[in-house]
């Protein structure tokens, strides 16, 4: 009688990457331990977020990564040098700007696009709502308020209180990636939700042997005991290139456009000079903001380039 294989991961351990560093990963088990992992083969590509099968080695103070379980989700950025995956199996997406200082609408609209092509829910977090410049702000985001997307207006400083009281029940229970440029308050926010957040990167240090090696920008961190709810702080980015979506994809990633593109005369409009354009029609009539036309012209041109 011949015998059935057993499965690849039977004997693997299951568990959650929380950081990384070039071919370093922290993997945190399901009883909270943390230990440092490298993946088997040359390739690198797990990212914060995804949960893997993993062998101890050693004395078992280390592991190897064996391979990555199906994810629900992966998100993407570009850099200057190349498009690269940092999170996956998120819930939802927070993309923090602040009134001061003044936000990139063009790097806050590529946030969002980068979700919608990842299948994510996204919300925008308006900080440092007590200060003067807040009507100015509240006025570059309307656009967003009327294309369906949550606007959540905090004041992490100066009502921390009332803050942490609006953010913990969208957190709760869910795996969330907090997006923003420097200046905006993600390490206030951090700091608020997640009291040992230094501690946990203590471990990750530890792991990592006394800071040895640079831990990762991209880190997991929980925001209670019972681990359920889990808060990613990225880097703050200069740049959001967004090179892995196709060209013609575009509009259906950007409500706004993407209400009004199907009026078109022509399918394969770039509404940007063609007649019978849905999409300058809603711009002409103020359904669609020129800041908004402006960034979709200036990301198309950058897609319809040579892809490297």
């Amino acid at each position: 009688m011949t015998k059935t294989a057993p499965p690849p991961d039977v004997g693997l351990d299951l568990g959650l990457v929380v950081a990384g560093y070039g071919r370093h990963y922290i993997v945190e088990t399901p009883e909270g331990r943390r230990l440092i992992c490298h993946p088997r083969g040359k390739k690198s590509d797990c990212v914060v977020g995804d949960r893997v099968r993993w062998m101890a080695t050693g004395d078992g103070e280390e592991g190897v990564i064996e391979h990555i379980e199906p994810r629900r989700n992966l998100l993407f950025r570009q850099d200057e040098w190349r498009t690269k995956a940092f999170a996956a199996n998120l819930d939802q997406i927070l993309v923090m700007v602040a009134s001061e200082p003044v936000f990139s609408e063009s790097q806050l609209a590529r946030a969002l696009i980068a979700a919608d092509s990842a299948g994510i829910t996204a919300r925008v977090l308006l900080n440092k709502s007590d200060l003067p410049q807040i009507a100015a702000a509240r006025e570059r985001l309307a656009p967003y308020s009327a294309m369906g997307y949550e606007v959540i207006e905090l004041a992490l400083k100066a009502r921390r209180d009332e803050a942490r009281a609006t953010l913990m029940p969208l957190l709760s229970n869910r795996a969330s990636l907090v997006l923003g440029p420097s200046g905006a308050g993600k390490s206030t926010l951090i700091n608020l939700l997640a009291p040992d957040a230094k501690a946990q990167v203590g471990e990750i240090s530890q792991a990592l042997n006394s800071g040895r090696h640079t831990t990762t920008s991209t880190q997991w961190y929980w925001l209670d005991a019972e681990r359920r709810s889990g808060l990613i702080d990225s880097p703050g980015f200069q740049e959001f290139g967004l090179r892995q979506i196709d060209a013609q994809q575009l509009p259906a990633l950007m409500p706004d456009l993407r209400r009004h593109a199907e009026q078109c005369k022509f399918y394969n409009c770039t509404h940007l000079h063609e007649p019978g354009c849905g999409v300058r029609a809603a711009l002409e009539r103020g359904e669609i903001s020129e800041s908004r036309h402006r960034i979709y012209g200036e990301i198309l041109a950058e897609l319809s380039q040579t892809r490297w």
